[in-house]
């Protein structure tokens, strides 16, 4: 098989929300779990690349999220696997999930690969699906459509885009990020981006989640 047609890694979006009966726990059951917890994800980091995020404050139905990359689908599962191994996951649901691959756009002006950048506090991100219609357009509809998208993207700097492509993988076709220190730039962003032909070719982008970059013993601790 060509290379081309294997181009990207991996990327998984798990959403995961606390009970609130770990927060009555004793004090030192809770903080047991919680460094046993913070303990396997950080091992997990040192084999296939994982990001954490708090969610407490701004989503009521989950309270961390993991993005996770590599080049092999299996370590997902062994990420799985080791989590539900845990004591903390006895008061732990998987709110969302989300898998993706990273590639590069079919779409001239459209940047490079997606990376997550270490260095951005904010990460926005939400499933898409396009309507059937946009894929009975032909390429350069598409590419236009899609050139006014990044015309307005590029007045925003600061915010950096991060798309994932999920067709045959899961039901989604897309996971669209979005990489800010500011989150109302991105209010304005997304503003713009609601009067442009190409969103009415939109079928559905919810969910929407902003999460917020930190360790993971912080989002726990935000929890409880």
């Amino acid at each position: 098989m060509s290379p081309s047609l294997l181009e990207g890694e991996y990327a998984k979006f798990n959403f995961y929300k606390l009970d609130k009966t770990w927060r009555r726990l004793p004090e030192d059951e809770k903080e047991a779990s919680k460094r046993e917890f913070t303990s396997v994800i950080s091992e997990i980091g040192t084999e296939s690349p994982i990001t954490t995020y708090g969610l407490t404050g701004t989503r009521g139905d989950c309270d961390i999220m993991l993005a996770q990359s590599s080049m092999d689908l299996d370590d997902f599962d062994k990420t799985a696997k080791r989590i539900n191994h845990t004591h903390l996951a006895g008061y732990l649901d998987q709110s969302y999930s989300y898998l993706a691959v990273r590639r590069k756009t079919q779409y001239k002006h459209g940047g490079a690969e997606p990376k997550f950048q270490d260095y951005y506090k904010y990460f926005i991100i939400y499933p898409m699906v396009k309507k059937r219609e946009w894929y009975q357009l032909n390429q350069d509809e598409r590419q236009k459509m899609m050139g006014d998208h990044f015309k307005i993207g590029h007045k925003y700097p600061s915010i950096k885009i991060n798309t994932t492509y999920s067709f045959g993988l899961d039901d989604q076709e897309f996971v669209v990020g979005f990489e800010t220190d500011e989150p109302r730039e991105f209010v304005s962003l997304v503003m713009e981006l609601r009067e442009i032909p190409g969103g009415f070719y939109t079928e559905s982008e919810t969910p929407i989640f902003a999460c917020v970059r930190k360790p993971i013993e912080e989002a726990l601790e935000a929890v409880g």
